[in-house]
């Protein structure tokens, strides 16, 4: 699976970014039933969990920072995950990256990196304030 992230650019504190994840490649027959999400990595930062969307639960789950600003989404026929940033602040800032884990994941390993198989290239996000 190849996940193709875009979407990143610059933005003022308070503007709205959408970035996209498409995966293409083999298996994508089950790719409802992926767990995907957003992470992202700030200079010097570890890289941490943003969104997820597990199968089965339409809600996501969100980081603490974001909840309220993101909403991610998914279109299963194209397999394509959407992260919709609203509000956006400074502290925003970073590379994110799209990631997909091909075997159903506990609510308590969501934000586990290790527990994703396949990551996309990245795509940078700059917010001024």
């Amino acid at each position: 699976v190849q996940l193709q992230a875009s979407g990143g650019g610059l933005a003022q504190a308070g503007d709205s970014l959408r970035l996209s994840c498409s995966a293409s490649g083999r298996a994508l027959n089950t790719f409802n039933r992926y767990t995907v999400g957003w992470f992202r990595q700030a200079p010097g930062k570890e890289r941490e969990a943003v969104a997820i969307s597990k199968w089965g639960n339409s809600n996501g789950f969100y980081a603490g920072s974001v909840k309220g600003r993101f909403t991610i989404s998914r279109d299963n026929v194209k397999n394509t995950v959407i992260l919709q940033m609203n509000m956006l602040k400074p502290e925003d800032s970073a590379v994110y990256y799209c990631a997909a884990a091909t075997t159903p994941l506990i609510v308590s390993r969501l934000f586990t990196r290790s527990a994703y198989d396949y990551w996309g290239q990245g795509t940078l996000v700059t917010v001024s304030s």
